[in-house]
């Protein structure tokens, strides 16, 4: 009996969506090419969204003091971060071989707002004189709810998006309760829109690429026309390089 109930799990869940890793950066700032890494977590997730097998979180210590207004959110000081993390180069090199490790194995990786994580990622390892990640398929759970369900008010930021989804997140801007709270409003995203997204991760992985841009090319327009007539979009995705966030 139980065997037939894990054959007949989730049957609305796309299969792109059953087996996942997720990813999620606290840093020491905004600016995409000069913020540091100071922890982070990159775990694989179930079609439960319960984590599966060992849990990696990082401390660093990022070799610069941590402006209090980023320690004001995550939690993490200078002091902290200098007597508890781990070099900044090893972080990062560890980092990297694990999502190299995920994709290898053709899982997707969730971020939210991907990125703002993976740019800055960028960043650290041409820091450290490390070859950059070689991406593969990522899923950004704030590009597909944003251009799904372009019309709902409210904010999108992840405590907004598990508040609609309802998946829990006690602890926002914790790396690791901030990843799996993406990795969990990524399913219930796949769950509600499972008619209208790709079959394959492949396509989902560029169509997102071309929603972005949509989305951007909109927002801009919105901020041209009612807030300054020179505002300009940052674009793209997965990767903002040479830019800051916006």
């Amino acid at each position: 009996m139980n065997q037939e109930l894990d054959i007949n799990f989730e049957p609305d869940l796309p299969e792109w969506a059953k087996q996942i890793a997720v990813f999620d950066l606290e840093t020491t700032g905004l600016v995409l090419s000069e913020a540091r890494i100071v922890s982070a977590c990159a775990v694989e997730l179930d079609h439960h969204g319960e984590v599966v097998g060992k849990n990696l979180e990082w401390l660093a210590n990022p070799g610069i003091p941590i402006p209090i207004e980023a320690s004001s959110v995550h939690g993490i000081t200078t002091e902290i971060a200098q007597q508890k993390g781990a070099p900044a180069n090893e972080v990062v090199a560890e980092i990297i071989e694990t999502l190299t490790g995920f994709f290898s194995r053709g899982l997707p990786v969730v971020a939210y707002n991907a990125p703002y994580d993976f740019t800055i990622l960028h960043y650290e390892a041409l820091r450290y004189g490390l070859e950059p990640l070689k991406l593969g398929s990522i899923i950004d759970p704030l590009v597909i709810d944003k251009y799904k369900d372009k019309y709902r008010k409210g904010k999108r930021r992840l405590e907004n998006a598990a508040e609609f989804y309802k998946v829990k997140l006690s602890d926002a801007h914790n790396a690791t309760a901030d990843a799996i709270a993406a990795g969990q409003v990524a399913q219930a995203i796949a769950r509600r829109f499972a008619a209208d997204l790709p079959e394959s991760l492949g396509a989902l992985h560029a169509n997102q690429a071309i929603w972005s841009q949509e989305l951007d090319a909109d927002f801009e327009a919105y901020m041209k026309r009612s807030v300054n007539p020179d505002y300009k979009a940052v674009r793209g995705w997965p990767l903002k390089l040479d830019s800051e966030a916006s």
